[in-house]
């Protein structure tokens, strides 16, 4: 097999792991310029989540695009360093040609979207922070964290389509904070095997629950209480982010409508397990988020 076909092979993988996500990435009512544009970008923030959570395909390929010796291709704070420096070959055509794949492929939608470096550190610095920080204390440290680990990603989607203004992108941070303490609240089992735990100490504090509770088979009533809370929490900065969807027209808007219908999709879907998260990350029927988007669209909510 040729080198670019196993490139393109390599890339493919990564990009396959959209349909798995809480929200439509590019959908096909958007227009051709847009889907890939926002698929170069998912590209580029799914591999780097890949390598902050050791999660990259089998054989070393990415290590070997991003130039990282075989024998540091399962360390990932040198993975990460090296993937920093192809971003920069990606901003700076002085510093030569992308290494990785996803890299050259995010390379014109930078040009074309005249996008700035930032929201892609940021995402770098909240996969550094994986491999430092397993806990969180405070509700505020976990909010610090989403604004490098999840507010990026809408302001991106912003910056490709045009519509980026102070007030969109205070919604959007709202939206996709939420977004991501959903996807917490779906995955405390897997995180807590993973050895990190991203529901704030201070909250489980105050709901008696430990960490040998989060490793049952299922909730008791404190983690249900906990979920429950933090839950709507996710809600009420989802409510917040909302108006987003009202500020803009067309495709975008029905886009959008997506995002916000998927965390409450998804909330739902925590809502109708009682809250009992451990058994594997309750999920939205497909049917369930049709009508959110529906409601959503119609101001709903």
């Amino acid at each position: 097999m040729a080198t670019e076909d196993l490139q393109l092979r390599d890339a493919s993988a990564v990009l396959a792991k959209a349909a798995d996500e809480n929200f439509p990435v590019a959908p096909f009512f958007l227009p051709r310029a847009w889907r890939d544009d926002l698929m170069a970008v998912y590209g580029y923030a799914r591999l780097v989540d890949d390598i902050g959570d050791g999660d990259l395909a089998p054989g070393g390929a990415d290590a070997r695009h991003l130039g990282v010796d075989p024998e540091a291709a399962e360390d990932r704070s040198a993975l990460l360093d090296a993937f920093e420096a192809d971003l920069h070959r990606v901003f700076d055509s002085a510093s030569g040609q992308p290494r990785h794949p996803l890299m050259r492929a995010l390379q014109p939608t930078v040009r074309r979207c005249h996008l700035t470096p930032e929201p892609f550190l940021g995402l770098i610095e909240a996969n550094r922070q994986d491999q430092l920080v397993a806990r969180y204390e405070t509700y505020d440290d976990l909010l610090a964290y989403c604004e490098l680990s999840a507010n990026p990603v809408g302001r991106l989607v912003l910056g490709i389509t045009g519509t980026a203004t102070p007030e969109r992108i205070r919604r959007s941070d709202a939206v996709c904070t939420a977004l991501q303490i959903i996807e917490h609240l779906q995955d405390v089992a897997e995180d807590l095997a993973q050895g990190r735990v991203y529901l704030p100490a201070e909250d489980m504090k105050r709901f008696h629950v430990t960490e040998r509770d989060l490793a049952a088979p299922t909730a008791g009533a404190s983690v249900r209480a906990l979920v429950a809370y933090e839950a709507e929490r996710a809600r009420c900065l989802l409510n917040e982010g909302t108006p987003l969807v009202g500020s803009v027209h067309g495709r975008l808007k029905v886009l959008l409508a997506g995002f916000v219908a998927g965390g409450r999709a998804a909330v739902s879907a925590i809502v109708a397990a009682g809250y009992d998260v451990l058994p594997g990350p309750p999920k939205p029927t497909k049917a369930r988020l049709l009508r959110e988007v529906g409601a959503v669209l119609r101001g709903e909510g």
